[in-house]
């Protein structure tokens, strides 16, 4: 570019920047400083390029002189005049892209399908000040909320402190904070409270809001099962089902102890049945109470380990059902041990349905494989596979001599998760139309160190939410999402803001301004 044409850009980029400087200063920066150093800036080209061509401003009167300066007085404010539409625009479309790996700011599906099903209006009151370290996070987590459900979901903050009379209401101290969650309208509608929730707690509280009542879920005991509680408490390391105690109980179930020994059948108020790791047989009578619970249309989630005897080969037998002796394993999908199956091969069962469709991967260490018998079950069973190993599976006898196929080892594709039903409409003492049994070849994913395997806690939550008959239980509930986000300070973001949408658009439709004049001007 020559140097007259060089001068030619000055003119129209300093008019930009000069017209532009109250654009900087009300909507992208707010800097006073940046505002006025542009408009400096952009009267100092045109200072400079009024110095080089004053004598054809002289000549304005003439008519090619005049034509030239109105039409790039008038590119220059058209180019202004697409770059506040453009940012209006983005303003008002708000629209946002979620570009994470985890997708840490987007809704889990579970809330979203909660948000969709509320039948009544829900008000979230945060009793929070704004100078609560967790008051931006909460902000945006209710705005997201709002976002999905505007018209079932709102939200607002309080500083307790000044409005003494609401931290009364709910009983807060100084210091303390809390948020009330409640559906419907007026002083009696039903509330919960919270103390500052994360996705997960949220979502939670909405299903308990809705639910019309928690059903009760009894764990078996006295026979070598996962304890509910982890044996050295919450803070420490163990075996038990804590994490898996605490799930239910967000999601609105009760669970509970139950030995069944010296009972003649199971409670009456028993919305589900739970073992987890059996060790020893269960007696005669247990198994003749279990099997008329199933005959009345009762619902029992069943998990085995390697290994485990516990009698109850001949009921699960009556659904269909057979546990096969050995480990599965599997060559190919694995975790580096044949003994350590990795699947993502699943049937048609809705139990895995959300799974399959955000492709997640079943980790199940030592499972134990399933045959689903073709005949001998009660009339009327039902029975599926819901997940299954690879085409290059085995069940190994020895694990302890051998970790490969061997002559006489059922191969090939296994099930390893079945779910059997059952119409007990004509049952006599009739619990529910249809009994229902899930039954799956590893216990271990339900004890706390592996609760966190976001897929197997989906699998265990989806096979109880469709044995207890709650579809809206069947989905993916917000993961333990690690998150890395970069911390920025006011002053940081307002130059991120200004770069991103003055600085960086202004310089490009600068450059393409010159080019268009440079080009002109041959």
């Amino acid at each position: 570019m020559r140097a007259t044409h060089a001068t030619r850009v000055l003119g129209p980029f300093g008019l930009l920047l000069l017209l532009s400087s109250p654009f900087t200063l009300f909507l992208t920066s707010g800097s006073v400083g940046l505002a006025v150093g542009k408009a400096v800036l952009g009267a100092a080209m045109l200072a400079a390029y009024v110095a080089a061509h004053h004598r054809e401003l002289g000549r304005a009167g003439s008519r090619r002189t005049g034509r030239f300066l109105a039409s790039t007085v008038l590119t220059t404010l058209a180019v202004l005049g697409v770059l506040v539409a453009l940012n209006v625009l983005a303003f008002r479309k708000n629209q946002r892209w979620d570009l994470t790996r985890a997708r840490i700011f987007s809704l889990a599906p579970q809330t979203l399908e909660t948000l969709a099903g509320l039948k009544e209006r829900v008000h979230v009151l945060a009793l929070i000040p704004p100078t609560h370290p967790a008051y931006g996070d909460l902000e945006e987590l209710f705005r997201r909320y709002h976002e999905a459900a505007p018209q079932k979901f709102d939200a607002a903050f309080v500083d307790p402190r000044r409005e003494p009379a609401l931290a009364a209401k709910y009983q807060l101290k100084d210091g303390q904070t809390l948020v009330v969650v409640s559906r419907g309208e007026g002083e009696s509608a039903p509330h919960t409270t919270l103390p500052v929730p994360a996705e997960q707690e949220l979502t939670n509280a909405l299903l308990q809001l809705g639910a019309a009542g928690a059903q009760k879920v009894y764990f078996l005991e006295g026979h070598g099962e996962w304890p509910l509680e982890t044996p050295h408490g919450p803070q420490g390391p163990g075996d038990g089902l804590s994490e898996f105690r605490r799930q239910l109980l967000r999601e609105g179930y009760r669970p509970e102890p139950l030995n069944l020994l010296g009972k003649q059948e199971v409670p009456r108020d028993a919305g589900l049945l739970i073992i987890a790791g059996a060790k020893e047989d269960y007696t005669a009578p247990e198994v003749a109470a279990l099997r008329t619970y199933l005959g009345e249309g009762g619902r029992l989630l069943y998990f085995t380990d390697v290994g485990a005897a516990d009698g109850l080969g001949l009921l699960l037998a009556d659904y269909g059902v057979q546990v096969d002796e050995g480990v599965a394993a599997d060559s190919q999908f694995n975790a580096g041990n044949p003994f350590v199956l990795v699947s993502n091969f699943f049937g048609k069962h809705v139990i895995t349905r959300p799974l399959q469709e955000r492709a997640f991967n079943v980790q199940l260490p030592t499972a134990r494989s399933l045959t689903l018998l073709r005949e001998g079950f009660l009339p009327g069973v039902t029975v599926e596979p819901v997940l299954l190993t690879s085409p290059y599976a085995w069940v190994e006898t020895r694990p302890q001599e051998d970790t490969t196929p061997s002559d006489g080892e059922k191969m090939g594709q296994l099930t390893l998760v079945a779910a059997a039903s059952r119409d007990a409409r004509g049952a006599q003492a009739r619990r529910f139309d249809e009994a229902r049994l899930v039954v799956l070849g590893e216990s271990e994913l339900l004890l706390d160190p592996n609760w966190g395997h976001e897929a197997n806690r989906n699998l265990a939550m989806n096979a109880l939410g469709w044995a207890s008959h709650q579809v809206e239980k069947i989905t993916l509930r917000p993961p333990d999402r690690e998150t890395s986000t970069v911390e920025l300070s006011d002053g940081q973001m307002r130059t991120l803001r200004f770069v991103s949408t003055d600085l960086l658009p202004l310089s490009l439709l600068g450059v393409g301004l010159a080019v268009w004049l440079s080009r002109r001007n041959r």
